[in-house]
C-alpha cells in the first residue's frame, strides 16, 4: 500500500532524506491552520497561560508522555533538540578544569553548544571516538569507558546519531557513566517514532527529542525530559515572567519552559493528529510503524551495499531507519567531485539525501532516512544512478 498521497511532498523528487526535517502529512498541517486561525480569532484567550493555554499544553504533555513512558511533570517543550541541549548545557554548574564528553558521531550543533558553555567556564570538552564502520555494541562502550575521567561531569551523547545512523547502546552507556558519577544528557532528536522509549526506566538524567521527525510534527516541536532531582537547577534559553510568577498548578521547571515569550504553540498543539495518524497506518500502531520503517531501512541499505561492493557497516540491531554507507573509493577522488554529487543527485536524478565527509580524511558517507511514504524502488533506482555515477 502507497502512503504518499498522505503527505504532499514533490512527487518529481524521491525524497529519502525524512531525517533530516521530516515531512508533515497533510491531515497534520491542517489541524495546524485550524488551530492558527483559532489564535488570530481570539489571541488572549487562546494564548494567555491563565485561560486556555496551560490546558492545551498539558493534553499535548499527557500524550507525549504515555508515548514515551515519562511522567508529565518532567517533560517540558522546548522548539527543538538543539535548543533543549543548549537549556541543560547552560543550567550546568561547571568548575574549570572540568570536562564535557562528547562522541565523534554527534551532532554538530549540540557539540557547538558543549564547546561554547566549556570554553565561559574554563570548561574542555572531550571526544570519544567511536569507529565507523562499527562492529558492535562492544566498540561504544569500551570508546566511552575509555575518555571517562574523574573531571568529566556530563557525558553528552545521541540515542541515534544524525551523521552514521547508529542506535548507541544508550541504557547500558547511561549506567557506566553514572558508575563514574557521571550525569548524562541524551541527545534523542531521532528517537520518538523510531525506537521503543520508555524514559521513567531509561534513568537518563536528561533527554531532549525532536516532534517534526519520527513523529511528523509541524516544524518548531520538541520535547526535553528532566530527571526530577535536576528540576530545580535547569532553565529556558530565555527566561521570562516565570522566574518569579508562581503558579500553583504548575512547578517552576514547566511553567519557565511554557512561557519564554509570545510564540506560537500550533505546532505543539498539532502534534496528538501526528500521533494518532502515524498510529493509524499499522495495525501494531506506532511499534507497528517503526518495525516497517526499520525492516525497509535494512533492505534498502542491503540494496546499496551490494551495489557498492561494501559490506553492512552496522549490525541490523544498531540500526532504526537511518541508514548511512562509506562510499567506496573515496581517496582517489577530491573534495569537489564528492561534493558535487549530491547536487547532481538533486538536480539531474531528482534525489534527495544528504552526501557528506567520513571521520577520517579521505572518506566519504552517503545517508538515507525512510519513513512510510518511501518504497524499495525508490532505493533500487538510486542504486543504478549511483552505479553509473561512480563509474563516471
Amino acid at each position: 500500500m502507497s502512503y504518499r498521497t498522505h503527505w504532499q511532498l514533490d512527487p518529481q523528487i524521491d525524497f529519502l532524506n525524512h531525517g533530516s526535517f521530516g515531512a508533515t502529512p497533510r491531515v497534520v498541517t491542517a489541524a495546524q491552520r485550524a488551530f492558527q486561525d483559532e489564535l488570530e480569532w481570539d489571541p488572549i484567550e487562546f494564548l494567555a497561560p491563565e485561560r486556555s493555554l496551560n490546558s492545551k499544553l498539558d493534553h499535548v504533555r499527557q500524550i507525549v508522555s504515555d508515548l514515551v513512558g515519562a511522567d508529565p511533570s518532567d517533560l517540558a517543550f522546548v522548539r527543538n533538540a538543539t535548543e533543549g541541549v543548549n537549556a541543560v548545557l547552560r543550567s550546568l554548574p561547571l568548575d574549570a578544569g572540568d570536562e564535557i564528553m562528547v562522541t565523534n558521531h554527534g551532532y554538530n550543533a549540540c557539540t557547538n553548544a558543549a564547546d561554547y558553555v566549556a570554553k565561559r567556564s574554563g570548561a574542555t570538552v572531550r571526544v570519544a571516538h567511536i569507529p565507523f564502520p562499527l562492529s558492535g555494541v562492544d566498540a561504544v562502550m569500551d570508546a566511552v569507558e575509555r575518555e571517562l575521567h574523574g573531571r568529566t561531569r556530563l557525558l553528552l551523547i545521541d540515542h541515534v546519531t544524525s551523521p552514521t545512523g547508529v542506535v548507541f547502546p544508550i541504557a547500558p552507556v547511561i549506567e557506566l557513566a553514572h558508575q563514574r558519577g557521571v550525569r548524562v544528557l541524551v541527545d534523542g532528536a531521532h528517537g520518538p517514532g523510531m525506537v521503543p522509549l520508555n524514559l521513567n526506566t531509561l534513568d537518563a538524567d536528561y533527554y531532549t527529542a525532536n516532534h517534526h521527525k519520527w513523529l511528523c510534527g509541524p516544524k518548531v516541536s520538541g520535547l526535553l525530559w528532566v530527571a526530577p532531582q535536576w528540576h530545580e537547577e535547569i532553565r529556558p534559553t530565555v527566561i521570562s515572567h516565570a522566574a518569579n510568577r508562581p503558579q500553583s498548578d504548575r512547578s517552576r521547571f514547566l511553567a519557565e519552559f511554557d512561557w519564554t515569550g509570545t510564540f506560537d504553540p500550533s505546532p505543539l498543539l498539532a502534534l496528538p493528529t501526528a500521533i494518532d495518524f502515524l498510529s493509524s497506518l499499522f495495525p501494531a500502531g506506532m511499534r507497528g510503524l517503526m518495525n516497517a520503517n526499520h525492516a525497509a531501512a535494512i533492505a534498502a541499505r542491503n540494496v546499496l551495499a551490494e551495489t557498492l561492493e561494501i559490506d553492512p557497516p552496522v549490525p541490523d540491531a544498531m540500526l532504526g531507519s537511518l541508514v548511512t554507507v562509506p562510499l567506496p573509493a573515496a581517496s582517489s577522488r577530491s573534495r569537489d567531485q564528492w561534493a558535487s554529487l549530491q547536487q547532481r543527485l538533486r538536480e539531474h536524478h531528482r534525489f534527495e539525501l544528504p552526501v557528506f565527509p567520513g571521520f577520517v580524511a579521505g572518506t566519504w558517507f552517503l545517508r538515507i532516512s525512510l519513513q512510510a511514504y518511501n518504497d524499495i524502488q525508490q532505493v533500487e533506482r538510486l542504486a543504478e544512478v549511483l552505479r553509473a555515477e561512480l563509474a563516471s
